[in-house]
């Protein structure tokens, strides 16, 4: 089992987990972060510092897109070891739907 970053936090970015993660398994990209589950130990120390409650285990229902995307671009993007700034408009971004299919980027971070 691992934890999987959701839509929530698609232009939110908080990174407030990152400072917490004991095994730096955080990959961040333009918009988002993403977990590698192949680096996660199910230690949970991440969801509750999500402000935006973003970060969720796998084993929640409907989570298929999600732990793919994750696992996919957690391959890709560089890895987050340092909480990095919040994006200005991040408490606008919070509580909005469709993120996913109208603000996600595919590009990578800067991998503060």
């Amino acid at each position: 089992m691992a934890y999987v970053v959701t839509e929530q936090c698609i232009r939110c970015k908080y990174m407030d987990c990152v400072e917490v993660c004991p095994v730096d398994c955080f990959y961040e990209g333009e918009n988002m972060l993403v977990i590698n589950p192949n680096e996660c130990i199910d230690c949970g120390v991440c969801e509750p510092e999500c402000p935006a409650e973003a970060i969720v285990p796998d084993t929640e229902p409907n989570l298929e897109k999600w732990s793919e995307l994750n696992a996919k671009f957690s391959a890709e993007w560089p890895n987050i070891t340092v909480k990095g700034e919040t994006p200005p408009d991040a408490d606008e971004w919070k509580d909005k739907p469709n993120k996913l299919e109208e603000e996600f980027s595919e590009k990578p971070g800067s991998g503060n």
